[in-house]
């Protein structure tokens, strides 16, 4: 089973903001979501919204919001 992970990070490197589910049509929204609310001067400074999977809940950062 993937678990899809959503994250904000800053210029950094330091996360942001973190949305963790299973459902990957709704992981994909939540991308896109992301991706739009940065603005382009974000953009610009270096965040970056970032979709990666991963094979445990153990492997989620602590602090996402976990949907399954």
């Amino acid at each position: 089973m993937a678990i899809w992970v959503n994250e904000q990070i800053d210029p950094s490197g330091i996360l942001y903001s973190c949305i963790a589910s299973c459902d990957e049509d709704h992981a994909r929204d939540c991308h896109r979501s992301f991706e739009q609310g940065l603005t382009e001067t974000q953009k610009a400074d270096g965040w970056v919204a970032r979709l990666r999977t991963v094979d445990s809940w153990d492997d989620v950062p602590a602090n996402a919001l976990k949907l399954d």
